[in-house]
């Protein structure tokens, strides 16, 4: 059956979750370029520098978990327009942080802002797109990717041209206003029906959800990890702020490119698990090259391994969503599936740095997300299209 037309109103739709997205990781991807200034002007060391990723991770998997209530008790629309706004206020706020902690305090707001988006847009996308899911989410990623890409080359670029650390974090107050917006006019008003509710405890004595966790969450450590670490990784081995922001916006770049691209390709198969592994395939080549041979290809390295996040993350939303027919049940699965995995993706930063202090050294580091890259290998084995129903059960227990 061929993908219905797209309707001229959900062009403007389609706008909303792209600039929506690109708004998600900025706030993440620019501090690795800035930590050195972070540190020197708050006193934060290479733990507490860490907190700036952990932290937004961290909220990115609990509120994940209250994403289906918010959506029952504000409506998606209301509930997103509102996280905008807590992206806007904790990018102003960073103009006035004087301390180590009160920028973990804007970190947290951000996160707020970040989880509530995350949890809620996959099942509007899902709703107002059932044909088109997979190109959709591949946007939405590829935005969300391309956002990181964005505040790694800014971040320090608006930093040199100011003079301050603070302006190369607090201009992303600017697309967040722009979005926040664009989403009040554009996000559809809920309809009757959309606020599923679900029941964490019995969706929980399901492994297969368990399973579709921890994936997302170790590919997603991996990402926290190059975003925290990657630049001062590379500023160890002589590259400055700008060239190491650069390096970090190539990876983000690649990873916004693979994630629009790769659920494009894997469109007409039904079983995504090939492109899976050929997305940790990638992945796996970039750690291994970071821990053996850093220098050699640091462009190519960067871009390979951006390749394999980017792809990876946009085709396990998808799985996730193919699980269950149902939109308002496929995106609080899609919740549930984040909030645990932005909970196991949130400890490698401050695991790394443990590492490091511990090694003197990055290379620990990167081998320990190649182990995990071939975990994740093996459980997406499970992960056959003709298990989905049997995975989840005839009659999913729904609140």
């Amino acid at each position: 059956m061929p993908p219905a037309p797209v309707r001229p109103q959900a062009g403007w739709l389609l706008v909303a979750v792209a600039l929506i997205a690109l708004n998600l990781r900025p706030f993440i991807a620019g501090i690795g370029p800035l930590a050195a200034d972070i540190g020197r002007h708050t006193g934060l060391g290479l733990k507490g520098i860490s907190l700036l990723t952990l932290v937004p991770m961290l909220l990115m998997g609990v509120l994940a978990f209250a994403g289906p209530w918010l959506q029952g008790r504000l409506g998606a629309r209301r509930a997103v327009v509102a996280a905008l706004g807590c992206l806007a206020l904790g990018s102003v706020l960073r103009l006035f942080t004087h301390s180590g902690w009160q920028l973990v305090g804007t970190a947290a707001l951000l996160g707020l802002g970040a989880a509530v988006v995350q949890a809620l847009l996959p099942g509007i996308v899902k709703r107002q797109f059932p044909h088109r899911v997979g190109v959709v989410m591949g946007l939405y990623s590829a935005m969300l990717m391309g956002g990181g890409a964005l505040g790694a080359q800014l971040a320090p670029l608006v930093a040199a041209a100011s003079g301050h650390w603070r302006l190369g974090l607090a201009w992303m107050a600017v697309p967040a206003v722009l979005a926040g917006v664009l989403a009040a006019r554009s996000l559809p008003p809920d309809a009757p029906g959309d606020q599923p509710t679900l029941a964490v405890a019995a969706c929980l004595r399901r492994p297969r959800v368990w399973l579709l966790m921890l994936c997302f969450g170790l590919v997603n450590g991996g990402y926290s990890t190059v975003v925290a670490w990657l630049a001062p990784f590379y500023q160890s081995h002589g590259w400055s702020a700008a060239g190491s922001g650069s390096l970090l916006a190539a990876l983000a770049l690649s990873q916004a490119l693979a994630a629009l691209g790769l659920p494009m390709l894997a469109g007409r198969h039904e079983d995504r698990r090939p492109w899976l592994w050929l997305t940790l395939a990638l992945q796996a080549v970039g750690f291994a090259a970071l821990a053996g041979w850093p220098d050699g290809a640091p462009l190519a390295w960067v871009v390979v391994l951006g390749a394999g996040l980017g792809g990876c993350f946009a085709l396990s939303l998808i799985v996730a969503l193919e699980h269950l027919p149902d939109p308002g049940q496929a995106g609080a699965l899609s919740a549930l599936m984040q909030g645990g995995g932005f909970l196991v993706a949130a400890m490698p930063p401050w695991i790394i740095a443990l590492l490091r202090d511990a090694t003197g050294g990055f290379g620990a580091g990167w081998l320990m997300h190649l182990a995990c890259v071939a975990m994740v290998a093996l459980l997406y084995g499970r992960v056959a299209p003709a298990s989905y129903r049997a995975a989840m059960g005839p009659a999913p227990r729904w609140a």
